[in-house]
């Protein structure tokens, strides 16, 4: 974002006055552009973001890179060159390390730049893809020989040198199909099958550089920044192992991920942040503390609660159940595995067919049409064009089916491959089967319809920590922050339009209370997911989103929680709410969630008897605080680096004695504690106190309790807490006092105030 300064408002308003003037003269068309500070300009078709820069002021000019349109419902990023599209509000991107949008745009280029100096230093490579993440960015290589660390600092250095000469990213456009003739030349599969994805009747290419055809270029959908001198600071990270489109049988690709900034102090300190997150780790600290494990032979993303772990686990269940049914709520269990038809029904079979366990078909039939299915798909998700031995194996199955079933309507061997997914699909659509499911709403909504419902028993909030199962690809796989098999805190809530806006808003204050007063967790934004009207993955109405919309936006508003409005991030039936947390060192995780659904009730026709005698379809709410309880638990682990606060930690207070003197004191302390139901472990050896205290410090146990001749005598404790800090002597049952009120407060008063 930028604040615009001009010279002065008379200035600016002469300068606009008379450019307006010689547009109107010429008869040139105008454009409406709304600036940020709510001032409109009017310019010239086919002007550009860098037009509206100068207009406003030279600096502003000199510094733009990009610019953030909307019009109608769409939102984007486009090169500070590409011609506005018609009236839109524009925000102008300026180098800034502290704007999102100027750093994808910056990173973006950058995965350019790296991918140019691979090449020169690697001429064999075959290139993939290259995004912008939210930290940096990566890309995908095809590559026989691997790259190592080693290779990064010769990396880096040809990527300083394309920067230092400063070149230009070009775009220019092609129409289809001479795009992907220029495509078939060059020969690369993964470029032909990335084009074969893009949408619309052009193909966009950069050339970074002025020589079309000579310089380094590349099929992209953009934007990029002028100049590739505007890359200050970069870094090569790491390389890894990828698979095209997540297909493990694919031919393994080297994905080599990076970052940048405008600035270098701003890579310092995110370096320092990544050496923090190193050594925050949860799959490190989960080990160390025996929190959690995973076990190739139980499968890949499946975690394993330990004893330690499921405390924890367990305590923030506890909380979350109590608020809940303080707010009347009612808590069911439901099976993790449904029939086929109920998420056909809800839209989650086949809207989330990629990310799923495969179904489990009851038939023979069914069984080998989706062999054929799965054969088909994979040889299409490869791309290229389809092999004759490939060809070969798609028709002998096709034919065996049918020859042992029966003829499948529209199924011929001879029809395309996209044709032919599309009939097998058809063909899968009335066979009866299994899935693993991949979200709780459709049990629940199933719990609401087992009977008829009055208005009078409105709202129904039905709430579960319920395991759900995602076939995330292996490589995107991360301990418990991406698992296959997670407990997702759901509740799902049925209620008339009149009760809509207190639910959502009491939801959203539920929300609010976990992370501030449960967790310490104040550091977050609100992002209001809305649907991206231009896309077609969105199911219903346009009016039931505009109601939805409507809804979700008032409960943000008067919530009093400041937020912003992205298109796109709603979810497949209904905007949302979404809570993204920033850590203790700066890293954004997206937490719990709030969404409006009008979609669902419809497709399973619930309905309930109204005050005039009439049936009428509820609302439903979508509502999880924590998002899954792995991912929610590993964020805490990285979050308090495993010191967790005392109404969370497996354990509490650690005993230890100076001698065995008073090892029966010590015992009785023990005993006292774990009765009053504090966590408390025990250590009598006879090893010397430092060693003792340091294994339960090393254990992040909270306080430990040292007892010698003097306290058996005097029948206190001596209390000290894990960072090394003595509180001093007090007695035992003040200690559990303090502990209790320390828990009971989630941490804002407690023993260290007693020491």
């Amino acid at each position: 974002m930028c604040v615009i300064k001009p010279c002065s408002a008379f200035c600016l308003v002469t300068r606009l006055r008379d450019s307006a003037a010689a547009i109107v003269r010429l008869e040139i068309p105008l454009l409406k552009v709304k600036l940020p500070d709510g001032d409109t300009l009017q310019v010239a078709d086919g002007a550009t973001t860098a037009d509206v820069a100068g207009m406003i002021s030279p600096s502003l000019a000199r510094s733009a890179i990009a610019g953030r349109i909307n019009h109608g419902e769409e939102s984007e990023i486009i090169d500070l060159l590409s011609p506005l599209p018609g009236d839109c509000s524009l925000t102008i991107l300026t180098a800034s390390d502290k704007n999102p949008d100027s750093l994808y745009v910056l990173r973006h280029s950058a995965a350019h730049v790296m991918a140019e100096a691979v090449c020169r230093l690697f001429p064999e490579t075959k290139l993939v893809y290259g995004p912008s993440l939210e930290d940096g960015f990566y890309y995908d290589i095809d590559l026989p020989q691997p790259i190592s660390v080693e290779d990064f600092p010769r990396i880096e250095a040809e990527m300083s040198l394309i920067i230092k000469e400063d070149r230009p990213f070009r775009r220019y456009e092609l129409p289809r199909e001479e795009g992907m003739a220029k495509l078939r030349d060059e020969g690369s599969r993964y470029k032909i099958d990335n084009a074969e994805r893009a949408e619309g009747d052009m193909l966009s290419f950069y050339v970074t550089g002025e020589r079309r055809g000579q310089d380094f270029e590349d099929l992209c959908r953009g934007p990029h920044i002028p100049r590739t001198g505007l890359i200050r600071a970069f870094k090569v990270r790491q390389v890894s192992r990828s698979y095209y489109r997540g297909d493990i049988n694919d031919r393994p690709l080297q994905r080599i991920y990076g970052t940048a900034f405008f600035e270098k102090s701003s890579l310092d300190e995110h370096l320092k942040r990544l050496e923090e997150a190193k050594r925050r780790d949860h799959r490190v600290i989960g080990r160390e503390l025996d929190l959690f494990a995973t076990s190739e032979q139980v499968g890949t993303g499946l975690v394993l609660w330990m004893p330690k772990g499921t405390i924890i686990r367990t305590e923030i269940q506890k909380y979350l159940t109590e608020e809940m049914i303080k707010l009347g709520y009612d808590m069911v269990i439901s099976p993790q595995i449904g029939q086929l038809d109920l998420f056909r029904t809800s839209g989650h079979y086949p809207y989330y067919e990629d990310s799923q366990y495969p179904a489990m078909f009851e038939t023979d039939r069914g069984k080998a049409i989706q062999s054929a299915l799965q054969l088909a798909q994979h040889v299409r998700a490869r791309g290229g064009s389809v092999t004759d031995k490939q060809h070969s194996a798609i028709v002998a199955m096709v034919t065996a089916i049918q020859e042992a079933w029966g003829p499948i309507e529209g199924l011929r061997p001879e029809l395309p491959l996209d044709k032919l997914v599309e009939n097998l699909y058809a063909a899968l659509s009335t066979e009866q089967g299994y899935l693993l499911r991949p979200m709780n709403c459709p049990h629940h909504i199933r719990i609401y319809a087992s009977r008829p419902r009055s208005y009078r028993e409105l709202p129904v909030r039905l709430g579960e920590f319920g395991m759900v199962y995602r076939f995330e690809q292996s490589g995107e796989v991360s301990g418990m922050i991406r698992a296959r098999g997670f407990t997702q805190d759901d509740a799902h809530l049925f209620c008339t339009a009149d009760q809509l806006h207190i639910e959502l808003l009491t939801t959203v204050n539920l929300t609010r209370q976990v992370l501030e007063v449960a967790l310490g967790m104040k550091d977050y934004r609100v992002r209001v997911g809305l649907r991206d009207a231009s896309s077609d993955k969105w199911v219903g109405s346009a009016e039931s989103w505009h109601k939805a919309e409507t809804a979700i936006r008032a409960a943000a508003r008067e919530s009093g929680v400041e937020y912003t409005e992205e298109r796109g991030e709603a979810a497949f039936y209904g905007p949302k709410i979404d809570f993204i947390v920033r850590d203790c060192i700066g890293r954004s995780w997206q937490l719990g969630t709030v969404q409006v659904d009008y979609n669902l009730p419809e497709r399973f026709e619930l309905s309930y008897i109204g005050p005039d005698n009439a049936a009428h379809t509820p609302i439903m709410i979508h509502r999880a605080p924590f998002g899954s309880m792995e991912r929610f638990v590993g964020i805490l682990i990285e979050h308090f680096a495993g010191a967790f606060p005392l109404w969370l930690s497996p354990v509490q207070v650690g005993v230890v004695t100076v001698s065995e003197k008073s090892e029966a004191y010590a015992k009785a302390v023990h005993d006292t504690l774990k009765n009053a139901a504090l966590r408390a472990e025990l250590d009598v050896s006879s090893e010397k106190i430092g060693p003792k205290k340091h294994r339960f410090r090393a254990a992040k146990v909270n306080y430990i309790l040292v007892v010698g001749e003097r306290e058996a005598a005097e029948r206190t404790v001596n209390v000290n807490d894990r960072d090394g800090l003595t509180l001093g002597n007090m007695t035992l049952e003040r200690f559990i006092e303090a502990c209790r009120e320390e828990i009971n407060t989630k941490g804002r008063s407690g023993v260290a105030a007693q020491g």
